[in-house]
């Protein structure tokens, strides 16, 4: 069943699916969700309907753009996937979740792609804020030229406050000992740079972070089945249904709706549809702000990421 819902017509249910500080780490995860909202974060500048009313008022009930840390306990390192505008406030999130035991800024931050909610945090890295040195930022071709040659982000790099380091299709790049890369690239919108999500091994468990995608094409199943074979997948659920953009056509900002997404994984097991985690929803998405909405995406077998939370 396909539930058609429009942010302009629902009152808010007061949904908040995890207390930021609520989820405590265990010896098996090594990932923690910073944010999951699309580039724009939750509410959204500007939003006065129902969707974002109660974000407005309520902080509890705020989330960032989507970005995860992974995590090596034994070493106290970590690397930060995606710098997102609110970079700021996911560091100080990670720093509380982590009891202050890590380094404030992280060992090294990986770039998907040069869409707004992606990468323009690393501003923050320059002279007129942290003034860094060397923080090694993993990018693909295009993403590393697109930073090179274009300013302000050239600076950041003729600075030394970050140093690229590149990445290579389906080739794995060792972070530490223990973690392992492996970008793939993903049909999206490449007006600045390639599009790509990782595979990230960490000891014995394996995620994939894959936050933006056109649709499930024909030709994208080679990436569905890295989605299958994770542990943990967090995917693409920028919008639910395609009447959430009343004023602009959503066919201009292509990604699976979240119920093609259950749709093309339906017919899987159990266990391969519980280790999908949707993650970066559009401010329209009724799995921000409807209870009823997310219980029902759970009772479908799936799962919702939550800001705050240990993977």
């Amino acid at each position: 069943m396909i539930r058609t819902i429009i942010c302009i017509s629902l009152a808010i249910t007061g949904v908040a699916w995890a207390s930021p500080l609520a989820a405590q780490k265990t010896s098996s995860t090594h990932v923690v969700v910073l944010g999951v909202a699309q580039d724009g974060g939750y509410p959204h500048m500007g939003c006065k309907r129902a969707c974002c009313e109660r974000a407005w008022g309520e902080a509890a009930y705020r989330r960032n753009v989507t970005s995860v840390a992974v995590v090596n306990a034994r070493t106290k390192k970590w690397w930060l996937v995606e710098a997102t505008p609110d970079i700021r406030e996911q560091l100080q999130l990670f720093a509380e979740l982590t009891n202050h035991e890590f380094d404030f800024l992280p060992s090294g931050i990986l770039i998907t792609h040069a869409h707004i909610g992606h990468y323009t945090g690393l501003m923050q890295l320059s002279r007129e804020v942290m003034g860094t040195k060397n923080i090694p930022v993993y990018v693909m071709p295009r993403m590393q030229k697109f930073l090179t040659e274009n300013g302000p982000w050239s600076q950041l790099v003729s600075l030394n406050n970050i140093s690229l380091r590149p990445l290579a299709n389906a080739i794995a790049t060792a972070l530490d000992s223990a973690i392992s890369i492996t970008p793939f690239l993903v049909p999206h919108r490449d007006e600045f740079s390639e599009t790509i999500g990782f595979e990230i091994h960490v000891e014995n468990k394996h995620y994939v972070f894959l936050p933006d995608i056109d649709k499930w094409w024909a030709g994208t199943e080679e990436i569905q089945q890295r989605i299958l074979n994770a542990d943990i997948a967090f995917i693409d659920a920028t919008f639910y249904t395609m009447d959430e953009l009343p004023n602009r056509s959503i066919k201009e900002v292509p990604h699976p709706l979240v119920t093609e997404s259950i749709q093309q994984f339906s017919t899987q097991p159990l266990f391969k549809k519980g280790a999908i985690h949707f993650i970066h929803f559009n401010h329209t998405n009724p799995l921000l702000w409807n209870i009823e909405t997310g219980l029902w995406v759970r009772r479908s077998s799936f799962d919702i990421a939550e800001q705050g939370k240990w993977y």
